[in-house]
């Protein structure tokens, strides 16, 4: 029995939600580069990709005091030396993607999702402005009609603030809703918005197995999802049906520190200060 088979018997979510970091991409590499960089230049002894990897998944701001610190805990590293480090590490990282890389089925997975004409989201706790770029140049940003990164809303996970806010701009109720993850941040944010989460076996959380976090359902591939392809090395072959480069397709990005709704993009309420449609060329 697949996945959704079991999550959803007889029907499939209306809309997926997905964590980006240990989720869809293995981006420990490149954050680990960036973080050896920061602390060079600090002239700090690097840290090197094993406590890197233990350390990412509450965005860019906490790896970095985690980083300052050598530790998880990170209470006593002040706001100047975390201010400098940032700006330091986030300098490094904006072009630093070339050893980051797509799980496998991982594109089978949002390619299958999309020709059952299921939505698809993605929120993260990578700063907003890493996100579009890493996406299409790995090549899966034409899938997810909505984004929201670490710093676009005032709460990240596991605060379930974006949850909910991509559930009202899909009009999709909890129950037809999913979010995948790897980590305790994740399965923490969809059980607070009330929503079924699936984890990954593989992904960064904090060097503990993420069974331990009870989400309602654990697997090793995306691909175990799928019916009739519930074993991970099953092979799956699916036509490309996603639009080609000279069709355009439409994203709603969430900016920095704004809401919005989605029907009529009709401004309401004090928390709603402004509406961006954004129209990008999709890879």
């Amino acid at each position: 029995m697949s996945g959704f088979e079991q999550l959803l018997p007889g029907r499939l979510p209306r809309l997926v939600m997905f964590d980006l970091d240990g989720t869809l991409v293995d981006s420990v590499p490149d954050l680990a580069a960036a973080i050896d960089q920061t602390l060079l230049t600090l002239g700090r002894p690097v840290a090197g990709i094993e406590r890197v990897r233990n350390w990412v998944g509450n965005g860019a701001r906490v790896l970095v005091r985690r980083a300052l610190a050598d530790d998880m805990q990170h209470a006593a590293v002040g706001e100047a030396d975390t201010e400098q480090a940032l700006a330091v590490f986030m300098e490094a990282y904006a072009d630093s993607h070339g050893l980051t890389v797509v799980y496998p089925g991982v594109r089978e997975t949002l390619k299958w999702l999309k020709k059952q004409g299921v939505e698809m989201a993605l929120i993260t706790n990578k700063p907003e402005r890493f996100v579009a770029p890493l996406l299409d140049e790995m090549r899966i940003g034409r899938y997810f009609r909505w984004i929201i990164g670490g710093d676009t809303l005032p709460q990240q996970k596991p605060d379930p603030t974006a949850l909910l806010h991509v559930m009202k701009m899909a009009e999709v109720e909890a129950q037809d809703a999913l979010f995948i993850g790897d980590s305790r941040n994740d399965v923490l944010a969809a059980k607070a918005a009330g929503v079924l989460c699936v984890a990954l076996s593989y992904g960064y959380n904090h060097g503990r197995p993420i069974a331990e976090e009870s989400p309602a359902l654990v697997i090793d591939d995306l691909r175990e999802l799928l019916p009739g392809c519930f074993e991970p090395a099953a092979a799956l072959t699916l036509p490309d049906t996603t639009q080609s480069p000279r069709q355009r397709d439409s994203i709603v990005v969430v900016t920095r520190k704004h809401w919005f709704v989605k029907s009529g993009f009709i401004k309401s309420g004090m928390n709603i200060l402004k509406t961006l449609a954004r129209w990008r060329w999709r890879a």
